[in-house]
């Protein structure tokens, strides 16, 4: 068997080894652990120096990834609004199409007016009945005659005369050559277009009618029948 002897000198270096060995162990073990802290998040609170280091570059680097001044989208300019003109505000030399005018509408034919005839008179007086009518209007008391007619007589109606002051509410008046008659109103059917005349004679004096419209009368004259 032999032996092997050591000497002074190598056990030196042998120890030298160790320590070397284990120092590199030792930094190969923090290495995985600074690994693993990063892995998981954990470098701030192992290593808070690394992290306080490394913050100032991460900002510059996010800074200069960032946007540009010159490359911002520059906002949107508020536009005015659109006007759309209506039909009424577009004037005849407007290039849109226009519609072509209505001719005028023709004169509607005017109707012939109807031609105004003269009515018939209620009562026109004689020149005659005239100045007797006159002498009594002008008399201290003035007086106006009223005519009318009665049912007397064998033929049915007869002649009523009467003096008032003042024409009636529905009194008829016929006015001539200055002077007036009046006519009640029940009796003017009977009586218009009848001529009023005055006569005298040496037996009596008295207004006398010729009336159209009566059919028939006594011999007397007094009473008469006036037609439908």
């Amino acid at each position: 068997m032999s032996v092997t002897c050591l000497r002074p000198n190598d056990s030196i270096r042998q120890d030298h080894t160790l320590s070397c060995s284990s120092i590199m162990s030792s930094s190969v073990v923090r290495f995985a652990r600074l690994q693993h802290a990063s892995r998981f998040s954990l470098l701030p609170f192992l290593y808070p120096c690394l992290v306080t280091a490394a913050g100032p570059t991460r900002r510059a680097m996010m800074s200069a990834y960032g946007p540009r001044e010159d490359e911002q989208t520059p906002p949107i300019a508020e536009s005015p609004p659109i006007v759309i003109p209506s039909a009424k505000s577009l004037s005849p030399d407007a290039s849109a199409p226009q519609t072509a005018a209505r001719p005028p509408p023709a004169p509607k034919a005017e109707k012939p007016r109807p031609v105004l005839r003269a009515t018939k008179a209620a009562l026109t007086i004689t020149p005659t009945a005239v100045s007797r009518l006159r002498a009594l209007m002008n008399g201290p008391t003035p007086q106006l005659i009223r005519i009318g007619v009665r049912n007397k007589g064998c033929a049915g109606l007869s002649y009523h005369l009467e003096y008032l002051d003042k024409p009636g509410k529905f009194d008829e008046v016929v006015e001539q050559d200055g002077v007036r008659v009046l006519i009640d109103s029940k009796a003017l059917f009977s009586i218009i277009g009848s001529e009023m005349d005055w006569a005298e004679d040496p037996l009596s004096s008295k207004f006398a009618f010729k009336n159209p419209n009566i059919k028939d009368a006594c011999g007397c004259g007094e009473s008469f029948t006036v037609g439908a």
